[in-house]
């Protein structure tokens, strides 16, 4: 009984923070002109590159990142994995290496980078080690 409990617990507390990633930057746009939102594109090595991993698990699945993303922008994760196992489809491969071309052109991991509806750079930012709540608010500087 006291396994149920905490298993329904973990997967409660999990999802409590999930975070609604787009799964296609094109409708990810649209979204943004829709809400007048600003989009937040996040080039990412989630299984091979130690900052992006660490930026994933203190800002992105925390509390603060999860209110201010409901609130203020369309997030897109353009994810680089190299493991087979994790491998995207290709269309979902080459639409991020069009926007590592665009936007990423020296290749560097983590690249979070704030665009208006139109797609226009209003800041960039890598890993940095400070907390959920001053990213947060980093973020909300380039907005400025």
């Amino acid at each position: 009984m006291k396994k149920l409990i905490l298993l329904l617990f973990l997967a409660t507390f999990s999802t409590a923070f999930s975070q609604n990633w787009e799964k296609n930057f094109t409708e990810a746009k649209a979204k943004a002109v829709i809400e007048n939102k600003n989009i937040l594109l996040v080039f990412s090595g989630s299984d091979w590159c130690a900052p992006c991993i660490k930026l994933d698990k203190n800002v992105w699945q925390s509390e603060a990142f999860s209110k201010a993303s409901k609130e203020n922008w369309i997030i897109y994760k353009a994810d680089f994995p190299k493991k087979k196992s994790n491998q995207l489809s290709q269309e979902l491969t080459n639409e991020n290496k069009a926007l590592a071309e665009k936007y990423n052109k020296a290749g560097n991991f983590p690249l979070v980078v704030l665009l208006d509806k139109n797609g226009k750079v209003l800041g960039m930012e890598s890993f940095k080690n400070i907390t959920a709540d001053e990213y947060v608010q980093l973020l909300h500087s380039f907005e400025k």
